[in-house]
């Protein structure tokens, strides 16, 4: 059997690595089974993507098309064209694609224009919010796809309601947790931890990129000072993204206790998590980890495609109203955050459980 796997963006690579390595697994048991990796470049950062390949022990793409940039229809366009020809010179029984980046969708439709079988990894999960790109590129792709694996029973519901067939729908659990479990031993200090004399639960770690959050200079000052001022002088550690740091570096926002640091691989970030008294963040992904490592996760978004970190997990959304924030805080700095629990089959063994399936196919 011959698969050919999709990365594109950052939260690619974490989803990809498990999966190649348990192919490779089964190669080695004598399984018939082969891929080809193709990164579309949709990320060219190379702390948004090469650093990922290295630190994940992915082998180097077998094609980059270098589809960075321009506007999101420009960029769909460039990842199509050039999937189109990749495809047709590298015929496969199986396109994999995996999350709900530009990616994702884009060579969904290539596949299917071309004959192809689809299988979506992480396929079902919905926000049911039509101004998130991802909520477009997951509903295209599950319209497209053949073959779903799930990460949760709500997924389930979702795409059964949609009209997918029980013997294509696959609840295997969640890859991205395949990956934080495997390289949790692994997670590496980052030069900031020391600098900075941070010590285990007392500094909270930030992340905000979306829209909603960022693109308006004045309400991103307001939720920048409701976090500051209510955080009881701990310090923030805020790697910040490409996209926010245009925006950012010309409002003149400064703290004694807020630090601006460059994007940080996968093993650096999750050692800041793993150690933060809390993760702000507007990130579905980074919910989470946070929800397996047992970290209170407070997210500026009003709604989530992963409810299981809401009602399981320790994630709660708190919107992006910036007066939501210091309430949050107050119940987190009186100890009064919710434990949680790990979702079902959220334990490192997703991509063993969707190798078994590509196999029986």
């Amino acid at each position: 059997m011959k698969v050919t796997l999709i990365a594109g963006a950052r939260p690619n690579f974490m989803k990809i690595a498990p999966l190649i390595h348990a192919i490779k697994k089964a190669q080695l048991q004598g399984k018939d089974i082969q891929y080809r990796l193709v990164h579309t470049g949709q990320h060219y950062d190379r702390q948004m993507s090469e650093t990922f390949f290295e630190e994940l022990n992915i082998p180097k793409p077998d094609v980059n098309f270098g589809c960075g940039g321009g506007t999101q229809a420009e960029q769909t366009a460039a990842i199509m064209v050039a999937f189109e020809k990749d495809l047709m010179e590298h015929p496969t029984d199986l396109v994999l694609v995996v999350g709900d980046v530009t990616s994702t969708m884009a060579c969904s439709i290539v596949a299917k224009k071309l004959c192809t079988k689809v299988a979506h990894v992480e396929a079902g999960i919905r926000s049911w919010d039509l101004t998130m790109p991802e909520e477009i590129n997951r509903m295209v792709t599950d319209s497209l796809a053949d073959y779903f694996f799930t990460t949760s029973e709500v997924a389930n519901m979702n795409l059964r309601r949609f009209g997918v067939e029980e013997n294509h729908l696959f609840f295997v659990g969640n890859v991205m947790i395949d990956t934080l479990l495997a390289n949790r031993s692994r997670f590496v200090q980052p030069a900031v931890y020391n600098e900075l004399n941070l010590k285990p639960q007392q500094f909270l770690t930030l992340t905000m990129h979306r829209p909603a959050n960022v693109d308006e200079a004045e309400k991103l000052k307001r939720l920048m000072n409701e976090i500051v001022t209510n955080v009881h002088g701990l310090p923030i550690v805020f790697p910040i993204h490409p996209r926010t740091a245009k925006i950012f570096k010309d409002l003149g926002i400064e703290a004694p206790n807020l630090h601006i640091v460059e994007p940080m691989g996968y093993l650096e970030f999750n050692y800041l998590v793993e150690r933060a008294k809390a993760v702000i963040t507007d990130s579905g992904g980074i919910t989470e980890e946070t929800t397996v490592m047992g970290v209170p996760c407070i997210t500026l978004r009003d709604n989530t495609e992963r409810p299981e970190t809401c009602t399981m997990g320790t994630n709660e959304l708190i919107g992006t109203d910036p007066d939501r924030i210091k309430p949050a805080l107050d119940r987190l700095f009186a100890g009064q955050w919710k434990k949680g629990c790990i979702p079902p089959l959220w334990d490192g063994h997703a991509a063993e459980r969707i190798v078994d399936v590509l196999l029986s196919l």
